[in-house]
């Protein structure tokens, strides 16, 4: 697969103790995407965050918080990334999802070494 070019960058932020049928949220967007043939998708975990609910949670050692947020980036044309986009209903997810145009200029996909 080729891509270059103007494309389509899917964030979706979501708590790690988020699930789906008692697997992590974010390995479900991730396996869903994946099916749907799209370039890819990367998880990202982060240190210290809040959302809607105000709260921040940290991964400060006297915050013991397991709550802590998660990224998942997707990248692909804005057509095949605008079609996965109900998938994410499918989910009910709790969470912010955003879509930046971005212009790709290096994906080596398919090459083995």
């Amino acid at each position: 697969m080729i891509l270059s070019g103007r494309a389509l960058r899917l964030t979706i932020f979501v708590d790690d103790t988020d699930t789906w049928h008692h697997r992590p949220m974010y390995t479900e967007i991730v396996h869903r995407a994946h099916a749907a043939g799209l370039a890819g998708a990367s998880v990202f975990r982060g240190m210290e965050g809040f959302g809607a609910t105000q709260v921040v949670h940290t991964t400060r050692l006297l915050s013991m918080t397991d709550d802590l947020p998660v990224a998942i980036m997707i990248v692909d044309t804005e057509e095949k990334v605008r079609a996965f986009l109900p998938q994410l209903d499918d989910l009910l997810i709790e969470g912010l999802a955003i879509l930046d145009e971005v212009e790709v200029v290096a994906y080596r996909g398919g090459q083995t070494r």
